[in-house]
């Protein structure tokens, strides 16, 4: 036989054609049983808790820090949580813009200003896709308006979640790796929340 073409058939990093219905029907893979959550409200908060909690915060904000795109982060998230059967493949796509929103407020709110796509800067995008599912230009659009004003659409975050956003100590370790990028002009000071009002300037 020859040995290149046994090579290919025999590779174990492949999974066996039918190898899914030899599986123990009484130790099933998590996904392959019913989801933890059910609703997008659920999910969203539950995602949501999990970013603002420290150790998931700060490495998340190194990575937009370092020019890691959003919806890649969004992919990896939401399909690591279809692995563990958090949510199911249908409500893994409906989440991914309201993540991509949450990540959006949280670096605005840390002074980072993120990539959203890969190689959002070589072309004009008409389309982005999403776990295989086409992100049309208008919604890739308002995530882009959202990076510009700071304020995300109506109803895409509660108001609880504003308010936890406000309320983030940036820790320190993370302010100074911010600070040392801002001086070598790579991402605008950290300020203000573009969510807070402006305060207007008195009169001379």
């Amino acid at each position: 036989m020859n040995q290149e073409y046994l090579n290919v058939i025999t590779n174990t990093g492949r999974p066996i054609p039918g190898q899914s219905l030899t599986t123990d029907p009484n130790n099933p893979a998590p996904y392959e049983q019913p989801p933890e959550y059910t609703s997008v409200h659920e999910a969203s908060e539950y995602i949501f808790n999990s970013l603002i909690q420290e150790e998931t915060y700060v490495p998340m904000m190194n990575l937009l820090l370092n020019d890691m795109p959003i919806m890649d982060i969004v992919q990896t998230l939401l399909f690591t949580g279809f692995t563990e059967g958090k949510w199911s493949p249908d409500l893994m796509l409906m989440l991914g813009e309201p993540v991509a929103y949450m990540l959006l407020a949280l670096a605005e709110r840390a002074g980072i200003d993120p990539v959203i796509y890969r190689g959002e800067d070589e072309d004009e995008i008409e389309e982005e896709e999403f776990l295989g599912v086409t992100f049309e230009k208008e919604r890739v659009d308002r995530m882009r308006k959202m990076r510009q004003t700071g304020v995300a659409p109506k109803g895409v975050l509660t108001k609880e979640m504003e308010q936890a956003i406000d309320d983030i100590e940036i820790p320190e370790s993370l302010l100074a790796e911010i600070k040392s990028q801002e001086e070598t002009g790579e991402v605008p000071i950290p300020g203000q929340s573009l969510l807070a009002p402006v305060e207007e300037e008195e009169e001379a």
